[in-house]
């Protein structure tokens, strides 16, 4: 039996893609238009361009062989091989160069036409070749009709793009009405729950939003129905963006971001179109998360407004609440939405099927912001001497992006001072260019005006320090800092203080005080040093009387209201809330009660007069002092070394 050795034939692969052809009607206009040109430029390049001059003096020496005679120009064909008669018969060196120059063999010429009514018969008389020729259809076609109507078409979408070329490349006037949400293509956003630290209440609010999206089946099958929209409310800083894209790294969903002066635009309806535009495509991609920052930009209370701006804001703001309220139960779209200002929005923003949760972020407490500066020191060299517990407890009130910023300032004053990690020292320093601002090195004083700023700063250190309850003295400095800073005295609690009693903020008045006490002591008068100091004490004692009832003679009454706890300080001005009469007494009560500090001031300083002439000048020397090596000058123990062993040990 013979083996075949010939290989079996080959199956057709089943996946091999078929050639598809495709011609768009498009290409045939094209591909004349580019044959048009091609033998237009082919044209110009063989054709000879004359001038009319010499084309009548080829015509007189009878080297002109035919012509097509048009409209504005003439062409046709010329033969200069044979010389003239003329030329022929010339004996000059003049006359043979010119029969030389018209020996140039045969070409083909094109001459721009001249009003001639003669040349007709010269044509005749020198017997040439010529016909009359009329443009071809085609030519007057695209000259006349394709190419002012494409340059239109370009024109009016190159204006178009340029008018709608706020919303980004590639996009057109009629676009205007699309959502400019930003979709993360990628469901993990690279953030998660344990990227975010010092909001522990706020995270735990949160992950039932991601059980629901990861686990919607188990809330269908009991009846619960998830909140519709989260709104994070919380002051600056405190970290309310990072929790939303934390929200949709843990769910791992399609994430919608975007803010609300992306709804608003000059052109009335404009807004409401892109808020119907954003949940369309938010329900095709369900489940899913959108998140508007900043929704104070179109949620404020609806009232009666003149002008446009207004209108199309509320008609934006209406458009949202028909969306939030149109949707089906569990569709799986949930909102998430972030502001500073919750005193001014809608209400029916926040009635339960809309906003159905308020989520406070506020600033972490002592133990969250020793972990948030844990997490934002991942990946930086710390040194042995780092206690990040000590630095969480001299920076109160601080939120998550000031103690992001002061470790990123920390790491560039440790790199300006070539250092390979980051030290103690270089975090303090940074808290402090945070608190008061960068040092002012240029800033020159005099020795009167350092001595001065010496005796000042000295007194509010030791007022501080003789009351029993004021914070303890963490720093005292005479280089100047900031904007008009010439020295500052540096007090920071131990703990958290959510409460202070009468007595607590008399000591803190007479603090303030102490420093303008100081120099009418020592000077035999005062400058004008003591600015912030009475801006500051004079807003806490009215805010004693006004708003913590803490005067025998107003009694209870709140006669005054704080605007935005979210966004003033605590030495913002309050707005008044009483009669004039009312106002006349609080003015007399403020003044007392400051009076009776400065005098208690002034006291403790003439009790420790000496203590104040030994800090001073040891402060002159060194032109700052921490709070240990203070206390240690005065005899006292340091505070921070009384509650605080691990940072006594370290110090």
């Amino acid at each position: 039996m013979k083996k075949d050795n010939s290989l079996p034939p080959v199956p057709p692969r089943k996946d091999a893609p078929f050639p598809q052809w495709r011609f768009p009607l498009w290409y045939l206009p094209l591909m004349i238009l580019i044959l048009w040109l091609w033998q237009g430029t082919v044209s110009q390049f063989a054709v000879r361009t004359i001038p009319y001059s010499e084309f009548k003096e080829h015509l007189a020496r009878g080297q002109v062989l035919e012509a097509s005679v048009k409209t504005d120009e003439i062409t046709g064909k010329i033969q200069t091989n044979a010389v003239p008669p003329e030329s022929k018969a010339a004996t000059t060196s003049t006359n043979a160069s010119a029969a030389a120059k018209w020996d140039r063999g045969k070409f083909i010429f094109r001459t721009i036409r001249v009003e001639d009514p003669k040349l007709v018969e010269e044509l005749q008389a020198a017997n040439v070749k010529f016909v009359g020729v009329r443009p071809s259809v085609m030519s007057q076609f695209l000259l006349g009709w394709i190419l002012p109507i494409g340059i239109m078409i370009a024109l009016w979408v190159f204006i178009s793009r340029k008018i709608a070329g706020g919303g980004g490349p590639g996009q057109s006037i009629l676009s205007i009405g699309k959502s400019k949400a930003r979709l993360a293509v990628d469901k993990d956003t690279g953030v998660t729950f344990g990227d975010v630290a010092g909001c522990e209440e706020a995270k735990f609010e949160l992950q039932e939003v991601v059980d629901f999206l990861k686990n919607p089946d188990r809330y269908k099958a009991i009846g619960a129905k998830i909140p519709k929209g989260v709104l994070l409310v919380g002051p600056p800083g405190t970290g309310k963006t990072l929790l939303a894209r934390a929200v949709a790294g843990e769910a791992k969903v399609p994430f919608f971001y975007l803010t609300g002066s992306d709804f608003v635009e000059m052109f009335v309806g404009v807004g409401a179109a892109r808020v119907r535009d954003l949940f369309q495509q938010a329900k095709g991609q369900a489940p899913c998360i959108i998140f508007i920052d900043e929704l104070d930009a179109i949620g404020r209370q609806r009232g009666v407004h003149i002008g446009a701006v207004n209108d199309e804001r509320e008609q934006t703001l209406n458009q949202l609440l028909v969306e939030m309220d149109g949707f089906e139960a569990n569709t799986g779209v949930i909102l998430l939405s972030a502001t500073n200002r919750p005193d001014v929005l809608d209400r029916a923003l926040l009635r339960p099927g809309r906003f159905d949760r308020q989520v406070i972020v506020d600033a972490p407490d002592v133990e969250g912001r020793e972990a948030v500066l844990k997490v934002h020191a991942r990946g930086k060299p710390l040194g042995n001497d780092v206690d990040l517990r000590r630095i969480a407890q001299a920076t109160p009130g601080f939120s998550g992006a000031d103690l992001a910023n002061a470790l990123n300032e920390a790491a560039l004053l440790a790199a300006r001072h070539q250092g390979k990690e980051i030290s103690e020292k270089d975090l303090e320093e940074a808290v402090e260019k945070v608190v008061a601002g960068p040092e002012r090195k240029s800033r020159r004083l005099t020795e009167d005006q350092k001595q001065r700023v010496a005796y000042h700063e000295v007194g509010h250190a030791l007022v501080a320090a003789h009351s029993e309850h004021s914070d303890p003295v963490h720093k005292i400095s005479i280089i100047p800092r900031g904007h008009a800073a010439l020295g500052y005295t540096m007090q920071l609690p131990t703990d958290d203080q959510y409460l202070l009693s009468r007595s607590e903020l008399m000591d803190r008045l007479r603090g303030l005080l102490g420093g303008r006490a100081a120099e009418e002591l020592v000077f035999p008068e005062v400058t004008t040093g003591a600015e912030n100091d009475l801006e500051r004490a004079t807003a806490l004692a009215r805010q004693m009387i006004c708003v913590y009832g803490m005067s025998d003679k107003i009694g209870l009454v709140h006669c005054a209201q704080r605007p935005n706890q979210f966004l003033i300080g605590a030495d913002a001005q309050f707005q008044r809330d009483c009669s004039e009469a009312t106002a006349r007494e609080i003015d007399q009560e403020v003044k007392k009660l400051l009076d009776r500090v400065y005098v208690e001031a002034k006291e403790i300083l003439t009790a420790f007069r000496q203590e104040l002439e030994f800090v001073t000048r040891e402060l002159l020397k060194s032109e700052s002092l921490d709070g240990p090596t203070f206390y240690r000058l005065i005899g006292k123990t340091s505070p921070e070394r009384r509650r605080d062993p691990v940072a006594a040990a370290i110090s």
